[in-house]
C-alpha cells in the first residue's frame, strides 16, 4: 500500500540549486502505520505538459495522497502544477486523500475558493496566530455531521503557523473553524469516502488519528 507525498521545494543559494524536500515526521508516521510513503518529484511537469506525473503516477499505482505544507500558493508554479494534477487524479478515482496546511488551501483553490494573502493585515483575523516560521496554538470547533468530526470530536486544540488562509472554500464544505477569529482550518468533500484538508500541521500535534483515518481508507 502506497500513499503519494507531495514535497515543497526549497532554494539552497549556497549550490544555487531548488530541492524538494519534506519533512521527516511525515514519514515516519506512514511507516509506523505499515504504509509506504513515496514522495513525488515537482520536476516531472510543466505549465503546459503533466504527462509525465501520469505516468509517474500510474507506475507507482498508489492508494491515497498526501499533499503536505510549506511554500505559498505561487510560488512555485511547478510545486501548484503537481499538486492540481494529483488532486484532481485522485479525486475522479476516488482514492483517498488528506491535505495539510498549504495542502488544505490547494483543495479550497481547486474548487473555486478564495484566499487571504496575509493574514497579519486582514482585518479580523490579525491576531490569528504564528506567522513566517513562528507556532502558536488556539481552538477549533467542528461541525458535528463532518466526518473530520467523526475523527477528531467537536473541538481540541491546534497549531498555527501560517501567514496566508482560505478565504472562502468554493464547493467544499466547511468542517472546522477558528474558536476565537472564525477562520476556516478545516475543508472535505461529503461525497467522497476520505477527502479532508486541515490548516494546522496534524504531524506536529500527535493527531495521528487523521493519519489512521487516511490509511484506513486507503485499505479499504
Amino acid at each position: 500500500m502506497k500513499i503519494v507525498v507531495t514535497q515543497r521545494i526549497d532554494l539552497h543559494k549556497s549550490r544555487n540549486e531548488y530541492r524538494d524536500s519534506l519533512d521527516q515526521k511525515l514519514i515516519k508516521l506512514l511507516v509506523q502505520l505499515n504504509h509506504t510513503p513515496v514522495p513525488v518529484p515537482n520536476s516531472l511537469v510543466t505549465s503546459k505538459e503533466d504527462e509525465k506525473l501520469i505516468d509517474w503516477i500510474n507506475n507507482v499505482k498508489p492508494t491515497g495522497l498526501l499533499i503536505s505544507g510549506g511554500n505559498d500558493i505561487g510560488q512555485y508554479l511547478n510545486r501548484d502544477k503537481t499538486e492540481e494534477t494529483l488532486y484532481l487524479w485522485f479525486l475522479k478515482n476516488n482514492f483517498p486523500i488528506l491535505g495539510i496546511c498549504r495542502g488544505m488551501q490547494i483543495l479550497s483553490v481547486a474548487h473555486g475558493g478564495r484566499m487571504h494573502q496575509h493574514l497579519d493585515t486582514t482585518p479580523g483575523h490579525e491576531g490569528h496566530g504564528g506567522f513566517f516560521g513562528k507556532s502558536t496554538e488556539h481552538g477549533v470547533v467542528l461541525e458535528g455531521d463532518s466526518q473530520l468530526a467523526s475523527i477528531m470530536g467537536d473541538s481540541f486544540i491546534v497549531n498555527s503557523l501560517h501567514h496566508q488562509g482560505v478565504s472562502d472554500s468554493g464547493s467544499l464544505d466547511v468542517s472546522a473553524r477558528a474558536d476565537h477569529d472564525g477562520l476556516i482550518e478545516g475543508v472535505e468533500r461529503k461525497d467522497k469516502k476520505f477527502c479532508l484538508g486541515v490548516q494546522w500541521h496534524p504531524e506536529r500535534k500527535g493527531h495521528d488519528l487523521l493519519f489512521s483515518a487516511l490509511i484506513e481508507a486507503a485499505r479499504g
